[in-house]
């Protein structure tokens, strides 16, 4: 069975809504699932599991958040490579260009890209949901 952590940030409850859309999908997918908090998760527990699933929102000009999600996220970045992620996140403005330059750094990273990153506007439609679900499934 695979062990899959889904670590994430959310302000508003968006983000959360998709995490929890996540680790239900990769249960689905048979996965074993623990939810991780952003402050909750470091770069020392990456080798205990088998993917990853990161999810933050798009904060400020198109960035991850700075004071929480960027410094954990920049700790397991040294952890990526050969690594089966998934990225996920909302935003309120913009076209998204803060989870493709994400993308791009994981893939400079090295990182296994499970499934294509997705994020909603705002709080996640049914669409978004499936989307989520369908990416925790892939990473199991």
């Amino acid at each position: 069975m695979s062990k899959i952590a889904v670590v994430y940030w959310s302000g508003t409850g968006n983000t959360e809504q998709m995490a929890q859309q996540v680790a239900a999908g990769a249960k689905g997918g048979g996965g074993d699932v623990t939810s991780f908090q952003a402050a909750e998760f470091s770069a020392d527990l990456m080798d205990q599991y088998d993917a990853v699933a990161f999810g933050c929102p798009s904060m400020g000009a198109e960035e991850l958040e700075e004071d929480e999600f960027a410094p954990m996220f920049e700790q397991c970045e040294k952890k990526l490579k050969g690594k089966k992620i998934g990225l996920f996140g909302s935003y309120g403005w913009g076209d998204g260009e803060w989870m493709r330059c994400w993308e791009d750094r994981c893939i400079d990273d090295e990182a296994v890209i499970a499934h294509e990153c997705v994020i909603c506007n705002e709080a996640p439609d049914d669409e978004a949901q499936q989307a989520c679900k369908d990416l925790g499934k892939s990473l199991v």
